[in-house]
């Protein structure tokens, strides 16, 4: 097997094109986009058809992002984003990457295109084996597939020697079934996307307000005082949410963001279903924007928290400390905290001027009903749990907790990704989990805690795990640290990957790989001559139903349920104590197997058809907090990191035609930029600095655990973005992130604090 295929996108364009960031988002160009990505990609009867059933009650759920359905005000003809059609184009497309395909181009051949071209190869129809030492991936049967995966495991000396990853769009069923899967075999290995996004947000809410998941419903949105979204693009990663942003704004409400870019989506809103606001030019959302410095976001929270305290003590009612004597603990301590805050060294951090802080300070003052949204660009910095855990300070301090109008609110990425972890999709699930999920199966499921993303990678790095499973998602390109993540995969013996379509990591492969094709969300799954549905959790904590419509591409595909099902069958053959043909055949089975072992999904078969699904216990809504009533203040310091006049801070982010590392397009409309991806956004004053002209080619270095790490050839283009602060795309900027930069105690790789030099490059 050659080591030396490539494992970093190669270039998509060398004819980028930049031109004003707008200030207006969606509107008709997102119209006449979605009309060009449905006529493009798909039958345009078949994008109709289903574009009518996307995100309905009797339909299938988005395969993109998690941001909840409305409950009763749904357009009955485009309940969905441009992005989520580009999510339906993409999955529901007519191209096929059959066995021709894959007899066409070697594996050598396949890695030296780009992750686009990858992605539009069109959908995978039969399952594929890579034999040892071979050049193409060949057509193999699902009976040799499965055999092939069950020998390969039995070899193993030890479960803790195979890893199972699963993607975020892994429906509860899939999910539950290939957890019960894993832990009957004997490992909790069970390393997921949650690792590399939001687990700082699980982890620090579930410290504070006792559990890991927000407090507020899609209602609260609409009802908020005052809404402040931390570093999060809901232009780009859940436009969905923007109509619930204009909701809040035409009932009186108030929105700030905090993000180092400007985005367009935070500005102004054009609803596209309302041809009033499209001929009025829309709304203007944001009332204040604070480009917070890279990292700053928990200095400017100490700031806004040090002023608050100043006028609490000076007289004012600021606090609400009738909430705070009767639900929290810890205050005096935090009180301690702030006071002892050294403001002037937090306003420098965060890079906001002091008379912007008062605008947000007096906003918060005069607020009861607060809202505090956020996404990676907290949770992948390195003090992500201590800036969440100062988010959960604040709202707590003003009463903003477990009421009406107000609360924490985490916005997840993908469509599920919530629901994989309720179902148990986590290396560290709690010992009552395993003793339930043991009784309702009858074997003794393993309560040692297994790795998470950044520990499979070393792991597999250092010989330790042998055997690789993903189920969805693409690891290599979203996994940190790109090179190390690809040597790992390398070392396995075996990778397996359950996709739809080709991508980086079926090239960076072990010994032996496979690739086996799954239905979509947007297919019907019939088992035994009936239709199957399976179900999904949003952001907010509800479970509905999702259903197929159209017909699978091949009928050679399996639901993700029959692999994991298959593969059990197997691996422990036909009289295992699990039996799991019935359960691959029928998922209610699954779903009365699912009430029995976690709660909130009693009379699970009879809820979820109800039409619009139902709620999952939220203690912190109801102020249960910790499961006493009792919220916890927590003192976060705050760390201050100064760099060299060399060095800056690096962070990616997505662009406007993606969603995580599937690219859907090479322009970025919302950013102003056009047929390209290796670049790098910088500070107009700061490449005139280093004598930078538009579009120079550079070369940029990272530095951790004393190793240089680099990306080479982008182009540098000038941006509205703080100085010393960087932008770049990923997975094209992955390889700069090192395997130990982590978030304390949550162990994400910081994506949004890269410590970088640039260098200049020579014009090729």
């Amino acid at each position: 097997m050659s080591k030396n295929k490539q494992h970093r996108p190669p270039s998509s364009s060398t004819n980028l094109q930049v031109s004003k960031a707008p200030t207006k988002s969606v509107g008709l160009p997102a119209i006449m986009e979605s009309m060009k990505q449905m006529g493009r990609w798909m039958d345009m009867p078949k994008a109709f058809k289903a574009s009518l059933k996307m995100n309905q009650k009797d339909g299938f759920d988005c395969p993109g992002c998690a941001w909840p359905d409305p409950n009763d005000e749904r357009s009955s003809v485009g309940e969905y984003c441009e992005n989520g059609i580009k999510a339906l184009a993409e999955e529901a497309t007519n191209k096929k990457a059959d066995p021709r395909f894959f007899a066409q181009y070697s594996v050598q051949e396949l890695s030296e295109m780009s992750d686009y071209q990858l992605g539009k190869s069109g959908r995978i129809t039969d399952p594929m084996y890579l034999a040892p030492g071979a050049t193409h991936y060949k057509k193999i049967s699902w009976d040799n597939a499965m055999q092939k995966m069950a020998n390969q495991l039995k070899e193993l000396d030890d479960p803790d020697e195979a890893i199972f990853y699963t993607s975020g769009r892994t429906s509860n069923e899939a999910a539950f079934m290939y957890g019960t899967f894993i832990r009957a075999f004997g490992t909790n290995n069970l390393p997921d996307c949650s690792n590399m996004c939001h687990e700082s947000s699980g982890y620090a809410l579930s410290k504070t307000q006792g559990i890991g998941k927000g407090s507020v419903v899609l209602s609260d949105i609409y009802e908020a005082d005052l809404v402040i979204i931390m570093g999060q693009n809901p232009g780009t990663n859940h436009p969905r949410m923007l109509s619930a942003l204009e909701k809040n704004k035409v009932n009186g409400g108030t929105i700030v963001a905090v993000n180092p870019l400007k985005e367009a989506g935070l500005l102004h809103y054009t609803n596209p279903q309302k041809p009033f606001r499209m001929l009025t030019g829309g709304l203007v959302l944001t009332d204040l924007y604070l480009q917070v410095n890279i990292n700053g976001d928990l200095a400017l929270l100490k700031a806004i928290l040090f002023k608050l305290q100043q006028r609490e003590e000076a007289g004012e009612s600021i606090w609400d400390r009738a909430f705070i004597d009767e639900h929290t603990e810890g205050y005096d301590e935090l009180k301690a905290e702030i006071q002892a805050t050294d403001l002037e060294a937090c306003i420098k951090e965060c890079g906001i001027d002091s008379d912007k802080i008062d605008e947000l300070v007096e906003l918060i003052a005069k607020k009861e009903k607060i809202i505090i949204c956020w996404a990676m660009g907290l949770t992948q910095q390195v003090n992500g749990v201590a800036t969440i855990q100062e988010i959960v300070n604040l709202l707590l301090l003003k009463g903003s907790l477990g009421k009406p109008g107000a609360g924490t609110c985490p916005v997840r990425g993908h469509s599920n990704v919530q629901g994989d972890r309720t179902m148990g999709i986590w290396e560290k699930m709690p010992d009552s989990f395993h003793e339930k999920l043991g009784t309702a199966f009858g074997f003794q499921s393993p309560t040692h805690h297994g790795y998470d993303t950044v520990e499979s990678i070393k792991a597999m790095a250092e010989g330790k795990a042998s055997f690789f499973f993903g189920m969805g998602g693409n690891f290599l390109s979203a996994s940190p640290d790109t090179d190390l993540t690809a040597r790992a995969l390398q070392q396995c013996d075996m990778t397996v990957h359950v996709s739809t379509k080709p991508n980086r990591s079926h090239l960076i492969h072990g010994k032996e790989a496979l690739i086996l094709p799954c239905k979509g969300r947007t297919e019907i799954d019939e088992q035994n001559n009936t239709y199957q549905f399976t179900s999904v959790e949003n952001s907010m904590g509800k479970v509905h139903s999702s259903k197929g419509v159209l017909p699978p591409i091949s009928k050679n595909l399996k639901s993700e349920v029959e692999i994991v099902c298959d593969l059990g069958e197997a691996y422990f053959g036909e009289d295992h104590i699990i039996e799991w043909t019935a359960y691959s055949k029928d998922y209610d089975l699954i779903r009365d197997k699912i009430e029995e072992v976690i709660p909130g999904f009693e009379q699970f078969n009879t809820k979820i058809r109800e039409t619009s699904g139902f709620y999952l216990p939220n203690p912190a809504r109801d102020r249960r907090f910790l499961g006493k009533g009792i919220a916890k203040f927590t003192v976060n310091k705050l760390a201050i990191k100064s760099e060299t006049e060399q060095r800056f801070k690096l962070m990616t982010l997505r662009s406007h035609d993606q969603y995580n590392t599937t690219i859907y397009g090479l322009n970025d409309r919302y950013r102003g930029i056009s047929n390209g991806r290796k670049l790098i956004m910088m500070n107009m004053d700061d490449m005139i600095k280093l004598g930078l002209i538009d579009q120079q080619l550079v070369h940029v270095h990272s530095y951790h655990s004393g190793k240089k790490r680099s990306i080479f050839n982008f182009r540098v283009v000038p941006y509205d973005i703080p100085r010393r602060c960087l932008a770049a795309y990923f997975p094209e900027a992955n390889p700069l992130v090192s395997i130990d930069h982590v978030a304390i105690d949550s162990n994400t790789p910081v994506s949004k604090n890269i410590t970088v030099e640039i260098e200049k490059a020579t014009e090729m």
